[in-house]
């Protein structure tokens, strides 16, 4: 099957900067910050991400988070923090004024369609997933795509991507339509994101084969990834940024190793361990071994390293 959207071998690494906050303010559950990163914000593409500071000497990892959009002309990045520990919390404490220490643009963004015509797009967003969203679908758009947003949360003040919480960050007027769902039903739809797609999908693909674009926890996009295949078979495209937690952002740690099948030169499709934050955050989604994804019940996140991947411990020792 061809593919339409390709996407480039490697990208370079990221730059440090002293970013100082330009502005900050809540959105829902969330923090929505400006930070000034002139030469980042010159490199950085929809799907890429920031690992940040915390400013905390107790506290040396830094935190990846990813890119809500980037201003070339102003020299700023924009994010969205959830504070779901200390140091994200401290993160969503910032003010404008204060530093953070950045390194940016990392990973590898979402492939663009590479066809003449347009392609049209289904861009999905799980909680503050959705994040990268509104730039992604400005950039496809600008290309002539047709393009759907689906987000969702579990209640309505998790939301993000929708003009009903925040027209700053919402899809709302970049999109052609938007669809919400929230489980509880206190917004849009009652039920998850991959309740809506299957018509949206359908509806897209009376335009051409769709590329599906989604950001969110590994468990939606697994559902995204079968709902997607179950629905347009052969024709299905997924490019999923993945949120595995990344203790460094650049390469060292190993602490964001998945599973992921490619075919090599020689025809043979292998798989192998590869880092998120290098390799990703955004991968085929028919190359991810979804077999292995969450296998271990003891694992928060993560995989097992399939038997048959390359370096794979065999039995015995042998």
């Amino acid at each position: 099957m061809s593919s339409p959207v390709s996407g480039a071998v490697s990208w370079p690494a990221g730059v440090q900067e002293a970013a100082e906050v330009v502005s900050a303010r809540p959105v829902g559950a969330y923090t929505h910050l400006v930070l000034r990163a002139p030469e980042a914000a010159l490199r950085a593409q929809p799907g890429q991400f920031v690992a940040c500071g915390v400013g905390d000497s107790g506290m040396l990892l830094r935190r990846s988070l990813s890119l809500h959009a980037a201003d070339p002309e102003a020299g700023t990045l924009e994010v969205v923090v959830a504070a779901a520990g200390p140091g994200t919390r401290l993160l969503a404490a910032k003010r404008p004024g204060d530093v953070v220490p950045t390194t940016a643009p990392l990973g590898r963004p979402f492939p663009l369609p590479a066809t003449s015509s347009p392609t049209p797009a289904v861009v999905i967003g799980g909680g503050y997933g959705a994040a990268p969203l509104p730039w992604l679908a400005r950039v496809l758009t600008a290309a002539g795509s047709r393009v759907v947003g689906v987000v969702g949360a579990a209640s309505a003040d998790r939301l993000l991507g929708t003009s009903a919480v925040d027209d700053a960050t919402a899809l709302d007027g970049i999109a052609d339509a938007v669809v919400v769902t929230t489980d509880d039903g206190s917004l849009g739809a009652q039920g998850r994101v991959t309740d809506a797609l299957p018509e949206v999908l359908l509806e897209l693909a009376e335009l051409g084969e769709p590329a599906v674009y989604a950001c969110g926890p590994m468990p939606m996009l697994r559902s995204v990834q079968t709902t997607t295949r179950e629905v347009l078979g052969d024709q299905a495209r997924t490019w999923l940024a993945v949120e595995e937690s990344m203790a460094c952002g650049v390469g060292v740690c190993m602490t964001c190793v998945l599973p992921v099948a490619q075919d090599d030169d020689d025809g043979v499709r292998r798989t192998r361990m590869l880092r998120a934050c290098t390799a990703g955050p955004v991968f085929d989604g028919d190359a991810l071994r979804w077999d292995a994804i969450g296998a271990a019940a003891h694992l928060r996140g993560g995989a097992l390293v399939p038997e048959d991947a390359v370096g794979a411990p065999r039995p015995g020792g042998h």
